[in-house]
């Protein structure tokens, strides 16, 4: 197990696993391991929040435990159920031998049958301390999602009626991550350290890319990065976050491409763009146009 002593080591040790963080967000970072708060990142889609838990756990060598959100989620869901096959299978046993049923009843309900979701996955002790608690896309969930999680947050514990009140011996470290598609709650906001996860600058994309696709020559990183960041200025249903961004770079390796061209961008801009309005936008002229801009601020670079 990996332990983080400072800002320039959470930087260190992130990099070190193909992450690229700046110094803010190695702070925040730092901040929440420190004080055992919970961290709550939110950006767009594809800059990189989901990521940050991945590779936190791998340089700490922690387990990775994510709750993936989506409408309708509830706490039950999150937290636990209980394998009725094989309550179903103890009951037909035990009414087959005449059992004590005060005692069947403890025992079906006992942990034996419980069937653990994550929430409560990240409340028990692992091997190698408390994981890493990813609780992805938060703002995809409803209002009562968010109540329930603030127990969860503060006291790092869930209860079960079955069983009671289970309290995590050691806090995992929770990364929460929203797309903004709707306000979260203050009241949740306010138990975690926030930070907003921006598109990277030029430079820092460029270093992203050379972690991700170091086979990409130095000249068709630049290129791609100026592309990709004027594309961000344009009035897109979506702009390309830092993982499309990857995704077409290893796309132009696949198809050995040295240099942009309207004609290469036109064959791939489905690894860039995933709607249609915006790539029937971005056809033609429109994409000499980008391109040329891109390489014009390039030139004056």
């Amino acid at each position: 197990m990996q332990s983080i002593s400072s800002i320039c080591d959470v930087q260190h040790k992130l990099n070190a696993k193909g992450y690229v963080c700046d110094r803010s967000l190695a702070t925040v970072v730092f901040l929440g391991l420190r004080l055992g708060r919970p961290l709550f990142l939110e950006g767009e889609a594809g800059v990189g929040k989901t990521e940050i838990a991945k590779t936190l756990a791998a340089a700490l060598g922690r387990r990775l435990i994510r709750l993936q959100c989506y409408e309708g989620l509830d706490a039950a869901t999150a937290v636990y159920e209980w394998n009725f096959a094989a309550q179903m299978i103890a009951i037909r046993a035990a009414e087959a031998s005449a059992s004590d049923q005060a005692q069947l009843t403890d025992e079906v309900f006992s942990e034996k049958y419980l069937i653990e979701r994550p929430l409560l996955e990240a409340m028990r002790p692992q091997p190698g301390g408390a994981p890493v608690l990813l609780i992805d896309e938060l703002d995809r969930t409803d209002a009562p999602f968010e109540a329930f999680l603030l127990e969860a947050l503060s006291d790092f514990q869930v209860t079960i009626p079955e069983l009671g009140t289970i309290i995590a011996p050691e806090p995992p470290i929770v990364v929460v991550t929203s797309n903004r598609t709707r306000e979260v709650h203050d009241a949740l906001k306010r138990r975690c350290l926030y930070h907003w996860v921006d598109f990277p600058s030029f430079d820092r994309e460029i270093e992203i890319l050379q972690a991700r696709a170091p086979e990409a020559s130095a000249a068709l990183s630049r290129e791609v990065v100026a592309f990709v960041q004027k594309l961000r200025t344009e009035d897109l249903f979506k702009k390309p976050g830092v993982a499309e961004t990857i995704d077409w770079a290893k796309c132009l390796l696949a198809l050995d491409v040295v240099n942009l061209s309207p004609e290469v961008i036109s064959d791939t801009l489905g690894a860039l763009l995933k709607y249609q309005d915006d790539i029937t936008k971005l056809q033609g002229s429109e994409a000499t146009r980008v391109l040329e801009a891109a390489k014009s601020e390039l030139t004056l670079a």
